[in-house]
């Protein structure tokens, strides 16, 4: 049984994603909130929210990846 080795690398690309989005989620949230305000409160907020879910999304997709190169034949 061998891990496979580009299946791995997409896994690991897929997690440095999800934590560059579950930083930069938060951030963009909170500047939202601070500045409710402004007319692109709505917007905003909306991108930030799309990122939140889209980090949930690419989380479980790379875990599922790696689990994938690493036990599947």
């Amino acid at each position: 049984m061998h891990t496979n080795k580009e299946k791995l690398f997409k896994g690991i690309k897929l997690m440095g994603g999800t934590l560059f989005l579950l930083v930069a989620a938060p951030i963009i949230l909170n500047s939202s909130f601070k500045n409710q305000d402004h007319p692109l409160f709505i917007p905003v907020l909306g991108i930030g929210l799309i990122l939140f879910v889209a980090a949930i999304y690419f989380g479980f997709k790379g875990i599922k990846t790696l689990m994938r190169a690493l036990f599947d034949d």
